[in-house]
């Protein structure tokens, strides 16, 4: 089988520091924290009070009444993202190959806010099963894929993936694949969240892994610094146009990278922490890499998954450092988490267009809020607290998910 070259040529982003991609980027080369207290709910009693929420964002904007009543928040960032990433590609919709385009859409907990409000107004009621017919539709985290293939009338390969925070990476994958073995000739892909709940704050919270540091919430995501005391929940959306060279050179397509492999494993070690020698997250590089034709000294970027929490971190730094060896000090490292907050779902896709765009602009974001050297990790270059001009060739993006999901995305400058 002919494996064909797959590119892409559409991007949209719904993030706590920009609403569109161009806002996304000026906020990532510039530093900007996305954390605040949160302002969904009271959260005064919560052992964590701060997020990265998306800012500004009205539903209403988008969708109408009729619409909203059926979608979740995390269907609105999906779609809204979709959009983006569809008009940006200008392609024409009408002449499209709609029975070889499709949409792959991941969300690691689907709507949490659907299902948090539906129980509690039965709780809260007088004990008869009276339920949304949206609620289910509403919840699924499924059904974001089908609006936005309903949407376009994408009839081609469509569904979701589900791998905690891999997942969106893992909708990239699966896509990836499909153009690459000639089963689809375009596709829309990412993922969105909204899990900043009372459920996704305190569910966290309870196990430790998201930050406290209240009194200063745009310092709270600290990847690889000493200091680090877990993660900041985040919300929102990325989206990536996909589609088969020679289809997009034939309409004259804009490319912004191209797509050249995938590494998917598992640690097989634990519920929720990492391998402590991060072997998995080794592997998914390694074989990205292979797939791509990738040697390690080509490589000058990776975004880490980079959580800032005591363990991820520093498993993951033991990874780079023991595929890479010595060209490890060669790479230009980031977590652009420290600004965005983690996504969960979505990271995979938010990333992935993050690094796209480095490589595009040849500009490594920063990796903010870094204090204090953690002497237990490896001396890299993180790309601590200022943006880096890189001309970049080939970059990985990291993206690891509870129950030990490794996914790693390899991305080159496009040549023809």
């Amino acid at each position: 089988m002919e494996m064909k070259r797959v590119v892409i040529t559409g991007l949209g982003a719904l993030t706590p520091i920009g609403n569109n991609v161009e806002d996304f980027w000026q906020s990532l080369i510039n530093g900007v924290s996305g954390a605040a207290p949160i302002t969904h709910f009271d959260a005064s009693n919560a052992k964590t009070q701060f997020a990265c929420e998306v800012k500004n964002f009205d539903g209403g904007q988008y969708f109408d009444r009729k619409e909203i009543r059926k979608y979740d928040r995390f269907s609105q960032f999906g779609i809204v993202a979709a959009e983006e990433a569809i008009a940006d590609s200008k392609i024409n919709i009408e002449n499209l190959d709609k029975d070889n385009s499709g949409v792959i859409w991941a969300s690691g907990i689907g709507g949490i806010q659907s299902f948090e409000d539906e129980i509690t107004d039965f709780v809260k009621g007088d004990g008869s099963l009276r339920f949304s017919p949206f609620f289910i539709p509403k919840m699924i985290p499924d059904i974001c894929a089908g609006h936005i293939s309903i949407k376009y009338g994408l009839r081609g390969p469509n569904f979701a993936t589900v791998s905690a925070c891999a997942s969106s990476a893992h909708a990239i994958a699966e896509a990836f694949m499909l153009i690459k073995t000639g089963k689809a000739t375009m596709m829309v892909c990412g993922g969105s969240e909204a899990a900043v709940t009372h459920a996704g704050i305190g569910g966290f919270s309870s196990m430790k892994a998201i930050s406290q540091r209240n009194n200063d919430p745009k310092t709270a995501s600290r990847p690889f610094d000493k200091d680090r005391d877990g993660f900041v929940l985040g919300e929102g959306a990325g989206a990536l146009i996909l589609e088969e060279l020679e289809v997009a050179k034939k309409r004259g397509a804009k490319i912004y990278a191209e797509l050249v492999g995938s590494g998917l494993t598992a640690d097989a070690y634990h519920m929720t922490a990492p391998h402590p020698e991060g072997i998995g997250a080794m592997r998914a590089m390694k074989i990205a890499m292979e797939e791509g034709g990738l040697k390690l000294t080509d490589v000058q970027h990776i975004n880490t998954h980079g959580t800032s929490t005591p363990i991820g971190d520093k498993a993951e730094t033991l990874a780079i450092v023991n595929l890479f060896g010595e060209h490890a000090k060669d790479i230009n490292i980031n977590s652009t988490k420290s600004m965005t907050g983690h996504l969960l779902g979505a990271t995979g896709a938010v990333e992935s267009v993050a690094t796209i765009l480095a490589i595009k602009n040849s500009i490594v974001p920063p990796t903010i809020n870094h204090f204090t050297d953690d002497d237990e990790l490896p001396k890299l270059n993180y790309t601590f607290n200022k943006a880096q001009k890189r001309d970049i060739t080939a970059a990985l993006s990291n993206t690891f998910g509870f129950g030990g999901h490794n996914a790693c995305l390899a991305f080159k400058k496009f040549n023809d």
